[in-house]
């Protein structure tokens, strides 16, 4: 089994990046394969709507990291993807990751797989739920099964780099996050 981490933010170790890796532990635990992809670290280009993939199937631009991830998504059973919440939304990061997945929409390659979303922002009320709702958007677009945690995805409050780790119970939800992942894996397998 194989799942695929996605941190949106463009902050190296920030509060996201930390969740999404707290919300791995339990498949790295289990023995899945896991792939981090952490747009801090890696370059998507935003689409530039040509519509050419359409047509060919394939992305016309091949000058970055997106080609390995749509390689990972066709492999992998299970998504957590994070973000912070910037102006009330995803990242511009991994919104361009989102509009350049449109290149695999018609093969629905991801059609059946697993998937929970993490949202980190800076107040109550700054967006968490906002930007939980557009990554549950790309899911359900895509045929994902959403996942839930708490009650839908992690919400999270943090500001200051490093914020979250004095955050127990959001860890922890982050934990439970990838431990219900794992959960729903396992009944689907089972029939």
């Amino acid at each position: 089994m194989k799942v695929i981490g996605v941190s949106g933010s463009p902050r190296k170790d920030g509060n996201t990046e930390i969740l999404v890796r707290e919300a791995l532990k339990p498949f790295y635990e289990k023995g899945w394969e896991v792939t981090e992809f952490f747009l801090s670290r890696k370059t998507i280009y935003p689409c530039i709507g040509c519509e050419t993939c359409m047509e060919t199937g394939a992305c016309v631009i091949k000058d970055d990291d997106m080609k390995f991830l749509l390689s990972e998504f066709e492999k992998c059973d299970a998504f957590i993807i994070g973000s912070p919440v910037y102006y009330r939304n995803v990242t511009a990061q991994l919104k361009a990751l989102f509009d350049r997945s449109f290149v695999f929409r018609n093969r629905k390659l991801l059609a059946g797989k697993l998937g929970g979303a993490i949202a980190v922002g800076r107040g109550e009320g700054g967006g968490q739920s906002i930007v939980l709702t557009i990554i549950h958007n790309f899911y359900l677009s895509s045929g994902v099964l959403c996942v839930p945690c708490e009650i839908n995805g992690l919400s999270a409050r943090a500001d200051k780099p490093g914020d979250i780790l004095k955050q127990e119970n959001r860890l922890r939800q982050a934990r439970v996050l990838g431990e219900n992942i794992i959960k729903y894996s396992e009944m689907i397998s089972r029939g």
